[in-house]
């Protein structure tokens, strides 16, 4: 049976020694879309696929309708219009379209997206230095030492956003990190949400349990198989029936994240562990006839991949593929190299012995390539490998066929 929240209170309930706020924008990358094509505003628009949108004075008539897309690209995004009908990131494109067959449909613009990622971190950053990057739209924040009341110093930092970029985010601002992610989900968009640990009862558990940041379609699966479907009901379950039935560091971990309980400092430096391209084809391709396309995508790929390496200022030494077949299913294979390498030429070499450890006896829907085992570079993108064309940008130059 839940506590109240009174009794709550008297239990857990202390003073907030941290302050941990969760940044997220608000339906991003349609945002960004809106301020290139205001006379969108009010309108169910998806962002997804490729290609170039219209001119910024285009009139509604000539932008595409989703209804008229025909692939298998996924939406990378939809306005708050859109996903009123159901629409939602991640989404097959033909999917979407049967849901909302009028949305607009815009291609990604991620050089702006970047660009708008850039000024609204550089904006919370003049208020609050200690910053936690979790992607292009969303970043922690931890305010503790930031002198200033919690919902006004939340406010200057909206107010800051909106005025460097135009966008409008969403703030959530409690104890730690774990409860920061949920609230700032509460009240969207451009919602503010301050929580100690007394609102749990109230604001937390009420809630389904996947929204706790690591709960996923699994774990809710086997929680709801034993009658937990709320993050309440799961503050209620014994330890020992979580360690039992999800072993010993996940079963504990839900029953902290249940009570709200996390002491995960805000981490302004990170390395990556690494990096990755990959591409899903308009249609399933054939390893045999479609060959010289395959070769086209991975050697693309491959250059993108090598181009993201020297920008960050890393070598990889472990190199993988990824392919996914027409039923979905997907294989990975990796190599480890003598020595680390960023150029395309050494990247797509090391491709060509993975994929031949591959089945390609079925035709492909999808195909991947990425750089582990990362060390950074030492001066101007160069290792001290003596293979120092490896860690040159350089375009693969030479015709490597993958599918001999």
């Amino acid at each position: 049976m839940l506590v109240s929240r009174r009794e709550y209170l008297l239990r857990y309930d202390a003073p907030m020694e941290r302050r941990i706020a969760h940044l997220d924008m608000d339906a991003f990358y349609a945002s960004v879309e809106l301020l290139r094509y205001p006379q969108l505003r009010g309108q169910a628009v998806v962002v997804g696929g490729r290609g170039k949108g219209p001119p910024p004075d285009a009139e509604l008539t000539e932008f595409q309708r989703l209804h008229a897309y025909v692939g298998r690209g996924v939406a990378t995004t939809a306005s708050y219009e859109a996903r009123k009908l159901g629409v939602h990131s991640a989404m097959g494109l033909m999917k979407a379209a049967a849901l909302a067959p009028h949305a607009i449909l815009l291609p990604a613009d991620f050089e702006a997206y970047r660009h708008y990622s850039r000024l609204f971190k550089a904006a919370v950053a003049e208020i609050a230095p200690c910053i936690e990057n979790r992607g292009i739209d969303e970043i922690y924040i931890d305010l503790t030492d930031v002198p200033g009341e919690t919902v006004s110093l939340a406010r200057r930092i909206k107010d800051n956003v909106r005025l460097a970029t135009g966008l409008s985010c969403s703030i959530g601002v409690t104890p730690n990190k774990l409860l920061a992610k949920i609230a700032s989900e509460l009240d969207k968009p451009d919602g503010l949400t301050v929580l100690t640990y007394a609102d749990l009862p109230t604001r937390v558990w009420p809630l389904s349990v996947d929204k706790i940041n690591g709960v996923g379609p699994k774990a809710c699966l086997k929680l709801e198989a034993v009658g937990i479907r709320t993050i309440g009901e799961l503050a209620q379950a014994p330890v020992d029936v979580l360690v039992q039935r999800f072993g010993k560091h996940y079963g504990r971990w839900l029953s902290d994240a249940a009570h709200g309980r996390d002491d995960r400092p805000v981490v302004t430096v990170s390395e990556p562990k690494s990096f990755s391209r990959e591409t899903t084809f308009e249609r399933d391709l054939d390893p045999r006839w479609d060959r010289s396309v395959l070769t086209g995508i991975l050697t693309s790929l491959c250059e993108r991949l090598s181009q993201d390496l020297v920008h960050k200022g890393y070598v990889g030494k472990t190199i993988g593929v990824k392919l996914r077949y027409e039923d979905f299913h997907t294989v990975t294979r990796d190599k480890t190299l003598a020595s680390p390498v960023a150029a395309p030429s050494e990247i797509l070499r090391a491709a060509r012995d993975c994929l031949k450890r591959v089945p390609l006896d079925r035709k492909l829907r999808l195909i991947g390539i990425r750089a582990a085992s990362l060390s950074p570079t030492n001066f101007e993108g160069m290792t001290d490998s003596p293979n120092r064309e490896a860690q040159q940008p350089a375009k693969v130059g030479e015709t490597l066929r993958l599918f001999d």
